[in-house]
């Protein structure tokens, strides 16, 4: 599979050795827990159903799909995970054929009335099938249907014919268990980095029917999959625990970093064989707030710190070092540009922010230009960011470090001209801007309570009152601006993306005409781009298809549906007990390749 070059990735910690374990480490003699906290609460556990980031974390570790990530390869490395090889590829990329390793079993459940329950490959295709069920309104739709597998979306419009009908047993040509561990798999068109979608086990999971149709509408409370750990214990929003899944197989840790990243080679050749996982449980706290996760790490009621608040990158890590406090403590951290991006995303449909013609354009743009991202790094991020040029990700294919557009300039003068030359006057005095025609102009941007959004909100609210552009913030809780955004009743949010592939044209999606209210917030409909993106699908990797990304970078820039800010700089941070953690680039399932000694 191509390439992206390397991610950056830096270690710092208070010695480069890494401590020693014991010979006899599979031998456990007492729990080896890893404690840690999501800054967000979870939504619940089925991959068909979540979207959001901690879910996602949480069904990486419980569901399994046929491919993975090597844990320790960068920028990455496709690997079979419960396919005993990769795939064979026919067709120019239209056919590919999965042999599933036998023996696999799902994790205990009283739904298999004590017996154990074999993986097949027909797990996979009802798996598949279930994205397609009207019932679920999955959000992540968009991206499978993108894959275009033969008869899926036909069996979806047969059952909206139907009353909502969904009939499984429906034979789909593009998506056959050949035998018991035989899965062949038809696209409708080439798709060169259709693999990319086998590695995401926390969406695309194997499922078994019986778990569906036995919980129901409580299957986002019952998570039950072949991955190496099942949910013992949960209070919504509060906790989860999650323990090894005993009927977990034999995996050992193997991981082959590249010959010159020497942290990496260090990690692998001590694990190298152990059993996987090696930690015994994971205990998860729900702490929205930074201070209160910042204070649990530092009381060690936490032994690692996923996302260091920002506000504390100063006294933790000092010009990208651990701080001498904490370096006596043994603490190590880990630092990455993340492979994500931040947003402010506009509402093209509605009638005052949104809209293709010239004047439209002019206020987004303008609203661009007199929007100081470097202010936003220095005083709300505390350096903790880049500023992003395009809607593509760090570590991703598709995005260049040297790309500089309009995204990444910061010009008041230009925007108050860009505004005065389209009419956006102050007509009766007030001090604020009215609409061409006169109107009155108000802004009304979502927001959240926690301290962190309302920082950067407040700065960009000073940035767009400094235009002459009045401006209101609207408060409500996450799930609520997510709700109204996908139903388009917003006018500007902001909001930020993480790279679930390693291949940029995820990013696009964000712009692209058919998925407009799923993950195309901003309603964007351009048919230009829309050909571009299209014609992104089928082409292989190189200087042309790069050229292709350019120029729909070019049409995003323009048309300014989204004010791309920054790409976060991410600091984890582990106690010396914490072993052979790494950051995944843009895969979710990383708890199994750490080890926890005794503190």
């Amino acid at each position: 599979m191509p390439l992206t070059r390397r991610g950056a990735l830096v270690r710092v910690g208070a010695a480069a050795a890494l401590p020693a374990w014991s010979a006899h480490a599979d031998a456990v003699a007492t729990p080896r827990v890893l404690r840690y906290a999501f800054a967000v609460a979870e939504t619940g556990f089925d991959p068909v159903q979540v979207s959001d980031l901690y879910s996602r974390i949480c069904t990486a570790h419980v569901f399994e799909t046929m491919l993975g990530y090597d844990h320790l390869a960068r920028p990455f490395r496709l690997q079979p995970c419960v396919a005993e090889a990769m795939p064979e590829v026919a067709d120019d990329y239209r056919t590919f054929t999965f042999r599933l390793r036998p023996g696999i079993l799902y994790a205990d459940d009283p739904v298999f009335r004590g017996r154990p329950r074999e993986l097949v490959a027909a797990d996979f295709v009802y798996s598949l099938k279930r994205h397609y069920d009207p019932k679920y309104k999955n959000p992540n739709l968009a991206n499978l249907d993108d894959q275009g597998i033969i008869g899926l979306a036909e069996l979806r419009r047969a059952a909206q014919q139907a009353g909502g009908r969904y009939d499984y047993d429906q034979p789909v040509e593009g998506l056959q268990a050949l035998d018991r561990y035989t899965l062949r798999v038809r696209l409708r068109e080439s798709r060169p980095r259709h693999l990319f979608m086998w590695a995401a086990p926390d969406v695309y999971g194997a499922v078994a029917r019986e778990v569906v149709e036995g919980y129901g509408d409580k299957i986002m409370e019952h998570p039950v999959g072949t991955g190496p750990y099942r949910l013992a214990e949960w209070r919504r929003s509060s906790r989860l625990v999650f323990v090894r899944n005993e009927r977990y197989r034999d995996v050992r840790y193997d991981a082959e970093p590249a010959p010159d990243d020497a942290e990496g080679r260090a990690v692998a050749e001590r694990l190298r064989g152990r059993r996987l996982p090696m930690v015994d449980k994971v205990e998860i706290a729900i702490i929205e707030e930074s201070q209160p996760r910042w204070l649990a790490f530092l009381n060690r009621e936490q032994n690692f710190l996923e996302r260091l608040p920002n506000e504390y990158a100063p006294v933790a890590v000092p010009g990208g070092r651990i701080a001498p406090h904490l370096a006596r403590r043994g603490v190590q951290s880990y630092r990455v540009l993340g492979a994500d991006i931040t947003t402010v995303t506009f509402n093209m449909e509605d009638p005052l922010i949104g809209g293709y013609t010239p004047d439209k354009v002019a206020l987004r743009r303008a609203i661009v230009l007199g929007n100081d991202v470097q202010r936003e790094i220095r005083d709300a991020r505390y350096g903790q960011a880049i500023p992003a040029q395009s809607l593509l990700r760090p570590q991703t294919i598709g995005y260049r470090a040297d790309l500089r557009t309009e995204m990444g300039v910061y010009d008041p003068a230009r925007a108050k001209a860009l505004l005065d030359l389209y009419g956006y006057v102050d007509r009766d005095g007030d001090g604020w801007r009215e609409r061409p025609d006169g109107s009155p102009l108000t802004l009304e941007l979502r927001t959240q309570g926690d301290s962190a959004t309302r920082q950067l909100d407040e700065l960009w609210k000073k940035d767009v009152d400094a235009l002459g552009l009045k401006v209101e913030l609207k408060n409500a809780q996450w799930p609520e601006n997510l709700k109204a955004t996908q139903s388009g009743h917003y006018m500007i949010w902001r909001v930020g993306y993480s790279a679930p592939t390693p291949d940029g044209q995820q990013a696009l999606e964000l712009a692209y005409g058919p998925s407009a209210g799923k993950i195309n917030l901003a309603r964007f409909r351009l048919p230009a781009f829309d050909k571009l993106y299209d014609a992104l699908r089928v082409m292989t990797d190189g200087p042309e298809r790069q050229a292709a990304f350019d120029a729909a970078t070019r049409l995003v820039v323009a048309y300014a549906p989204y004010r791309v800010g920054v790409h976060r700089v991410l600091t984890d941070l582990a106690y010396p007990e914490v072993i052979g953690y790494r950051r995944p680039a843009c895969w979710q399932g990383w708890w199994p390749y750490v080890d926890v000694q005794s503190a």
